[in-house]
Formats: C-alpha cells, structure tokens, sequence
C-alpha cells in the first residue's frame, strides 16, 4: 500500500471511529435518565455497542499507523476529530436522542454492507461483524420514531422539533472528505455520495408516515468534518478528565 492510500485510509478508519466513539458518549447520557427502565437498559447496551465498534475501527487504524487507540480518544483536542456534527450535539429530550439515533442507524444499515465489500479485507471483516448489531439499532430507533411520530400531540410535536434540528446536520454524512477519491479508486471505501439517495429512500417515507413533515428550508452546514460546533469541547472536557488528570495511569 502506498503512502497515499495509507493516509486516505487512515483518515477514514478515524472518522468511522469518531463518529461510534462521540455517539456512544450522547448515549450513555441517558443512563439512568431513561424515561422507562427497560430502554435505560437497551440504550446502555447501544452505547455500549457503538463504543465497541469504535474500538473495532480504532483498532484497524492502529495496525495501520500505530496510533495507539487510547490516546486518539483521550488525548487529542476537539480540531483533531473527524465526526460529523449530527452526533456532537447535546443529547436533548428523548425524541431528539431517538431521532438522532434513527438517522445515524439508517446511515450505517446502507453504509455497513458496502463496506463489507471493500478490497481492503480489515475493514471488510470488521463491518460484516458490525453490521449484525446495527440492525438492532435501527429496529430500536426506527420503532421509536413511529411511537413518539403517532402518539400524543405531545410526543408529535417533540419529535418534529428534533427533526427540524437534526435535519440539516444529516447531509454532512454524505459529503466526501478530500481523501476518498484514492479510496474509491481502490475499492476501499465507497463513493457516500452514491450512498444518499438509498438513504433518503428509507428515511423519507418512514418519517412521512410517522406524521412528521420533511423540513424544506434549512440552515446549511459545514462540509468539513475538522468543523466543530463548541458542544464537542464540552462533551470531550467530560469524556477526557480521568484520563487526562492521570495521564500515566493503567485502566
């Protein structure tokens, strides 16, 4: 592999990482918050999941560059991640966090299976096993939105609050970084570009059906995943104070 393709690689393994790792942390939000104790107990669990495939993609990138997985999670700043912003953002009510997860889940169940196609065959063994537990996820989510969707005026109302948000924040996970072309080139990772309208295919007609309006105007956001919103720093001034208050201490 060329230093070209082992940098573009790299940047992407990151990404996937990112996005798994900050998402685990909103979820774990919830512990002991949840609004019913069985869905504490099954966020926990997806949490706990999304932090497993973080350590699954942080792994690939350490055979990779070395890059030891503790430090890339606890000791870089918030300009050295490569998550979108859909996942940074404060964890809201329940509706917003089901949601969220929703969007996210629908993204991975079209993502994964491509990926388990890749030429590169880490990456291609990791997300055929990961795969398996995202369609867990969007079962949960994709459940959750009908109920909050058609329930109370109440949960209908919270629910297209949250989507009005989040809306805008979900086209960034189609937009490719400046290193993919390399990797499309090698069947390494797909062109996510190709990737939305299959997204937008599942997505629209599930929201639509769940009473929620598509919003039409919304405000634009960055293209680039080294952009942050300052709800990063905080969630990472959280995330990395043990760690950072013992920075030679063994876990």
């Amino acid at each position: 592999m060329n230093n070209t393709l082992k940098t573009a690689l790299a940047a992407r393994l990151t990404a996937l990482a990112d996005d798994e790792l900050i998402l685990a942390h909103r979820d774990s939000e919830w512990t002991g918050h949840a609004p019913i104790l069985e869905e504490d107990i099954a966020l926990a669990n997806i949490a706990q999941d999304e932090l497993g495939h973080a350590t699954v993609f942080f792994g690939l990138l350490q055979n990779l560059t070395g890059d030891d997985p503790d430090q890339m999670a606890f000791f870089r700043e918030p300009a050295a991640f490569r998550n979108v912003q859909l996942v940074e953002l404060p964890k809201g009510d329940w509706a917003f966090t089901m949601l969220r997860q929703y969007l996210f889940d629908a993204y991975e169940y079209i993502l994964l299976p491509v990926l388990a196609e890749s030429r590169y065959e880490p990456l291609a063994d990791a997300t055929a096993k990961i795969r398996q537990e995202e369609i867990y996820h969007l079962r949960h989510s994709h459940a959750w939105v009908e109920r909050l969707g058609l329930g109370t005026e109440e949960s209908n109302r919270r629910m297209q609050n949250a989507l009005n948000t989040l809306w805008p924040y979900q086209a960034q996970l189609f937009v490719p970084a400046p290193e993919d072309e390399v990797l499309v080139e090698a069947g390494f990772f797909p062109d996510v570009r190709a990737l939305a309208s299959t997204w937008t295919e599942l997505v629209r007609p599930h929201l639509m059906a769940c009473d929620l309006a598509i919003p039409v105007e919304t405000p634009s956001v960055s293209d680039d995943r080294a952009v942050h919103t300052p709800h990063l720093t905080a969630l990472l001034n959280d995330m990395q104070q043990v760690a950072r208050w013992e920075p030679e201490g063994e876990w």
